[in-house]
């Protein structure tokens, strides 16, 4: 069965007056990426900010609908975020609609997509900057007798902007080693809102009562192989390299470091040969069995791999600067994007945390892996990734409590190498 398509929905509504000059912005977002799927914004004339807030929460869902065309099959499911408690609480079913201006509005809501796909939450005014950039963008374009025009929007700048996030430094090398940056991600950062998952729960100790021990996932980097120091992009769709003498020893000192600790009880390893046999090697230590996990598997780079991170520029120079400019495009030759590995990485997150509600659990996998984990867990903005050191047979660890929040506890810990 097809899984449901998931998006997130962020609407508002304003009206210069109430009622006075008003219009309405909304967003709708991928909530594994934070990527902007779809903006929508209009000055309606003469209105309440409450029938604003209607038209945008209607535009929003028709956004939505109009990127799976058949989302009346169950083929999506949508989270809708607003400021407007009156909004949120009246479509939840929990405040009578006793308005006239309001019950034509919602009832045409309601009929966009059907009500099992569709979930209401009420968030902060602080937190919905970008659906209300949008409404004000609409509201300036109808003062000057004009429509909001996408080509002429900010909303996403100037909701990066306002969040503080700073430039990321130039590309040095593959993202998937230590030393990688992204230059291009700098534009990704002027289209992108900076804010956190739109879907992730608070976190750290102001977080929910204790809901018991959580499933603790220690995530270790294999070892090096014959590319890790020359810095070649070694995904899932190359020669699949063996460890070197460097990455054997590596392992070594891994395990006996973890048989120190002695917190591990389960591993789960990539099927790519660097893990399993990184993998084999704290296994025998610890008398534990290695369950090999498809979904932890490395992104296939397609025609990069092997290659430098020059030579790749030389040969593919164009598909590079695509694939450092937004997570959807994918390396030359059929290879994966981020966000099509952030998906399966997600995928497989929640397979695992169920199997091992209450463990620790020690995944043996890659750099992009990690790196993803570490950053929905942070509910941060791809370009994250590209801001994390991550070295070979490095260990970084992650809690998973049993309401979905998440707590990072460490990241590229490299002592037991020392």
């Amino acid at each position: 069965m097809t899984q449901p398509r998931e998006f997130v929905i962020e609407a508002d509504g304003g009206s210069r007056g109430n009622p006075g000059p008003a219009g309405y912005g909304a967003v709708v977002i991928d909530p594994v990426t934070g990527e902007t799927l779809a903006e929508a914004a209009e000055y309606i004339g003469v209105a309440t900010n409450n029938v604003a807030e209607y038209k945008g929460l209607i535009a929003g869902l028709k956004a939505a609908k109009a990127l799976v065309p058949d989302s009346a099959d169950g083929a999506v499911q949508v989270r809708v975020r607003m400021d407007s408690k009156l909004v949120v609480e009246q479509m939840s079913g929990r405040w009578k609609i006793k308005h006239p201006d309001m019950k034509p509005l919602a009832a045409e809501a309601a009929r966009i997509l059907p009500a099992s796909a569709v979930t209401y939450e009420w968030i902060p005014r602080e937190k919905n900057k970008h659906a209300d950039r949008l409404a004000n963008e609409a509201m300036d374009a109808g003062k000057r007798g004009k429509q909001w025009e996408p080509s002429a929007s900010t909303a996403a700048l100037d909701t990066t902007r306002s969040s503080g996030v700073s430039a990321l430094p130039p590309v040095s090398g593959p993202p998937g080693d230590a030393a990688a940056g992204a230059a291009k991600a700098r534009a990704a950062l002027a289209s992108r809102p900076a804010a956190a998952s739109p879907s992730a729960p608070q976190v750290g100790w102001a977080a929910a009562p204790d809901l018991g021990t959580p499933a603790t996932f220690v995530l270790l980097r294999h070892g090096e192989t014959a590319l890790t120091p020359e810095k070649r992009f070694s995904g899932s769709g190359g020669s699949d390299p063996e460890l070197s003498a460097a990455g054997r020893h590596q392992a070594e000192c891994i395990a006996r470091s973890l048989a120190a600790r002695g917190t591990v009880e389960e591993i789960v390893s990539s099927p790519l040969r660097r893990c399993r046999e990184t993998a084999a090697v704290v296994a025998a230590r610890l008398g534990l069995e290695v369950r090999i996990e498809e979904g932890l598997r490395e992104t296939d780079f397609g025609a990069w791999e092997g290659l430098t991170f020059a030579e790749v520029r030389e040969r593919y120079g164009p598909d590079l600067d695509a694939w450092l400019a937004s997570a959807k495009a994918a390396p030359t030759g059929g290879g994966e994007s981020f966000a099509e590995v952030t998906r399966r990485v997600s995928a497989t997150r929640e397979r695992l945390t169920t199997r091992y509600a209450g463990r620790t659990v020690l995944l043996v996998t890659h750099v992009t892996p990690i790196k993803t984990l570490i950053r929905l867990a942070l509910g941060a903005p791809p370009e994250a990734m590209f801001r994390m050191e991550l070295s070979a047979a490095s260990v970084s660890a992650v809690a998973y409590y049993a309401d979905g929040n998440a707590s990072v506890r460490l990241l590229n810990d490299t002592s037991h190498l020392r």
